[in-house]
């Protein structure tokens, strides 16, 4: 065999490997997606609170986005818990207030801007994890009703797939307001 036939083998045979390889990860980059949007969609109910409510249903062409950028939001008022009162609700049951502050259901799209365009796959891990804003420490804690405690449970697999997910839904730029203490006030 001479040096030409040899190096074409050599290379023809690299190239079946690295097509080989391509079509395995997009299989499985695939199948994860799909896992996370079973993930998301079923268990994980994401779309309970970070998809915005018209009436009785979810409003789809909001998909995750979190709570509308001009929507109203409940005040809670301490003296509400005399009353039996511990928890408020938009009507797009997307903001909640309570004796901890008010909390509002993050925008998980993919948009750059006002979503989790620039999260990085460990800061959305660290964030279920951890509890804390962006898996931060120092950072303040994710608020209720958001139950970091059991997402914290999940395996590392399942939660790649549905940050896997998530990147890959389409972008919605929705700024969503930022988390306010007790007193109404941005931490």
């Amino acid at each position: 065999m001479n040096k030409r036939h040899w190096i074409f083998g050599v290379t023809t045979f690299s190239a079946l490997i690295l097509i080989l390889f391509s079509l395995n990860y997009a299989q499985s980059q695939g199948d994860r997606i799909q896992r996370g949007k079973y993930l998301v969609d079923t268990i994980g109910a994401c779309g309970s609170c970070h998809t915005p409510r018209k009436g009785a249903s979810l409003d789809m062409s909001m998909y995750l986005a979190g709570h509308p950028a001009n929507e109203s939001y409940p005040k809670y008022d301490f003296s509400m818990m005399q009353q039996g009162i511990f928890v408020l609700t938009s009507i797009t049951m997307t903001a909640f207030s309570g004796p901890f502050g008010t909390s509002f259901a993050a925008n998980l799209t993919p948009d750059k801007e006002t979503g989790l365009g620039e999260w990085t796959e460990k800061m959305f891990i660290d964030t279920l994890r951890t509890g804390l804003h962006q898996g931060v420490q120092g950072n303040r804690k994710v608020f209720p009703p958001m139950p970091t405690k059991n997402y914290a449970n999940m395996s590392d697999e399942d939660l790649k797939a549905i940050f896997a997910y998530l990147k890959s839904i389409k972008p919605i730029n929705n700024e969503v307001p930022s988390a306010l203490n007790s007193r109404g006030r941005p931490f």
